[in-house]
């Protein structure tokens, strides 16, 4: 009989894009790349190409809660990604499932709209990432866009992360790439302060799914046992490798080669 060691589980919160750029499916990719297991929970159907998101519906929270028991009922869960969310019951439904189990890290990419600039957010989402999910967080993960949507009153980066903080998640990583600096410049707070920065260079293109791809990641390696800033510094180069050997099979973004190596 051949021996099998079990990978570490992480259990994603996601939507479906059938584009498979983003989404479920880049959580699938990028966690498997790490040598982790991904345990995929639908949390909102969307309609959506390469270029933009047409139109979403979440899906219902008895059936998301369903879906996320059954899995921690049977597998060891070494950590839990959340990413689009949808809509405030769905928030609800999860912050139900956390509070079950507070030993398990919890690594939220808050995706607020898709990269063409499209909502996928419903009304009163905000206030409840705000006051069900924040307090839970081991690492949340905003673009600057998403940051300052959920933090309105603060007026800098590093503001805005520290009310994060102050909201109870330990650790925030400010990412870089929808701002206006030459080189993509990651900042990692905690203990309110910045504890580290990760830089890589700028790619020219547009990608699908590659805030997921780093969050992904960075969830695959700590359920490995990877400390949080080696974590993201491998994360990092993994999603930037995954972009430059990225694909363009739509008439939008590029998806990321989330298995580049692989050809």
């Amino acid at each position: 009989m051949t021996n099998q060691t079990n990978k570490p589980v992480v259990l994603c919160f996601s939507g479906l894009d059938p584009t498979g750029g983003a989404g479920i499916q880049a959580d699938i990719e990028a966690i498997a790349a790490q040598s982790s297991h991904a345990a995929p929970v639908v949390t909102a159907l969307t309609v959506q190409d390469t270029n933009n998101v047409k139109d979403f519906a979440p899906v219902k929270a008895e059936i998301i809660i369903q879906q996320a028991r059954a899995v921690l009922e049977d597998m060891p869960v070494a950590a839990i990604k959340l990413g689009m969310l949808g809509s405030a019951e769905t928030a609800e439904a999860i912050h139900s499932i956390l509070t079950s189990y507070p030993d398990i890290p919890v690594i939220f990419d808050p995706v607020l709209a898709a990269g063409g600039g499209a909502s996928l957010s419903q009304q009163n989402l905000i206030e409840a990432i705000q006051s069900l999910l924040l307090p839970l967080c081991y690492l949340v993960t905003p673009n600057t866009h998403e940051l300052h949507k959920l933090t309105a009153e603060a007026d800098t980066d590093s503001a805005a992360a520290m009310q994060l903080l102050d909201m109870g998640t330990e650790y925030v990583l400010v990412t870089g790439s929808h701002a206006d600096t030459k080189d993509v410049q990651h900042h990692l707070f905690g203990n309110f302060r910045c504890l580290n920065s990760f830089s890589s260079e700028r790619l020219e293109h547009e990608y699908h799914g590659s805030g997921c791809t780093l969050t992904s990641a960075i969830a695959g390696l700590l359920a490995q046992g990877h400390d949080i800033s080696q974590a993201i510094r491998r994360a990092q180069n993994y999603t930037l490798q995954s972009l430059k050997d990225a694909h363009s099979p739509g008439s939008g973004q590029l998806i990321p080669n989330r298995f580049y190596w692989n050809k």
